[in-house]
């Protein structure tokens, strides 16, 4: 049964990590869930409240992260809240439409056409916007893959 348990255990870990390029799956909540399914399954008697107190201190962080990669990317590039709602949209919708690389055309045609609708900017300012979000997903992305490494290697050396 503890191979089961495992298996559960890191399955969970590894779609935390899947979550960092299809932000449908809640990367930080599916890494946090495995530890708490750890402490269920086997014992809570590892993980002490300075354990806690880091990994929550990484879940903000994470968000942290997330959100200010993809306000740097855009604002760096000249965009707006209309560039930064149009990239988080796409960003959502762009993997479900277009497979794979929706990922990244997603979030970039979003910016565009949230520049574009909104503040009536031209083309070229509005695809230099888009390419900013694209880099901040990105960004967001290495970041929060670090953070999420960390955090996975911080459990494993406490149990």
């Amino acid at each position: 049964m503890e191979f089961v348990y495992w298996s559960i255990i890191i399955g969970l870990m590894i779609l935390s990590f899947i979550g960092l390029v299809y932000p449908i799956l809640p990367s930080v909540v599916l890494l946090m869930g495995s530890f708490i399914l750890y402490g269920l399954l086997f014992n809570f008697e590892p993980f002490s409240w300075l354990f806690w107190t880091v990994q929550i201190l990484f879940v903000v962080l994470l968000f942290g992260a997330d959100y200010m990669a993809n306000l740097i990317g855009v604002k760096k590039f000249g965009g707006t809240k209309a560039g930064i709602w149009g990239s988080t949209v796409g960003l959502l919708v762009g993997p479900f439409i277009i497979p794979v690389i929706g990922i990244l055309i997603g979030p970039f045609l979003g910016a565009v056409i949230g520049e574009w609708l909104v503040h009536r900017t031209n083309l070229k300012t509005a695809v230099k916007v888009g390419i900013g979000s694209v880099v901040g997903f990105i960004s967001s992305v290495l970041t929060k893959g670090f953070i999420q490494i960390v955090m996975a290697i911080y459990f494993f050396w406490v149990i």
